[in-house]
């Protein structure tokens, strides 16, 4: 039976696969927070003007089905 060195080998070992498996996201936990902040404050920045223009377009829609002149 013939000795394999560790440079021969084909397959990684476990160690080495875990490895390089963590070094493909550098800072992955500081990029998925920061995306979650920007999230956030987009979200906070744009919630009011979405609620407005929905209140808007439901009021437009409503008088529409009523009959009732739309205000410019």
């Amino acid at each position: 039976m013939s000795e394999v060195r560790h440079d021969e080998r084909e397959v990684p070992v476990l160690t080495e696969v875990v490895e390089e498996a963590g070094s493909e996201k550098p800072g992955g936990a500081a990029l998925e927070a920061l995306a979650k902040d920007i999230e956030r404050a987009v979200l906070a920045r744009l919630a009011p003007e979405i609620e407005r223009i929905v209140r808007e377009a439901v009021a437009a829609s409503l008088a529409q089905a009523l009959g009732e002149p739309t205000r410019d």
